[in-house]
């Protein structure tokens, strides 16, 4: 089981990946709302979901199942899933 604090890193690195990584500008990694909707949103396509997915997979030695991928839709869910996943 996963700590309140280790979970609010995780999400909070989990969302400078995706600045970094996707270019976003006007927010931080603390100030990212990690329940927004990624794709409606913010826009990220699933060429960026797929690009975020292989760093996080690499970071985290787990992998994402693409059937999953739709899923994932903020950075709290995907957060979720690497904690699962990682049991």
């Amino acid at each position: 089981m996963t700590t309140v604090s280790a979970k609010k890193d995780m999400i909070i690195h989990i969302a400078s990946v995706m600045i970094e990584e996707l270019k976003l500008e006007d927010v931080t990694p603390e100030t990212f709302d990690p329940d927004i909707d990624l794709v409606d949103e913010i826009g990220i396509d699933s060429m960026d979901l797929a690009t975020v997915a292989l760093i996080l997979q690499d970071e985290y030695g787990m992998r994402f199942d693409e059937d999953d991928y739709p899923k994932l839709t903020t950075i709290r869910l995907i957060a979720e899933y690497i904690e699962k996943e990682l049991g």
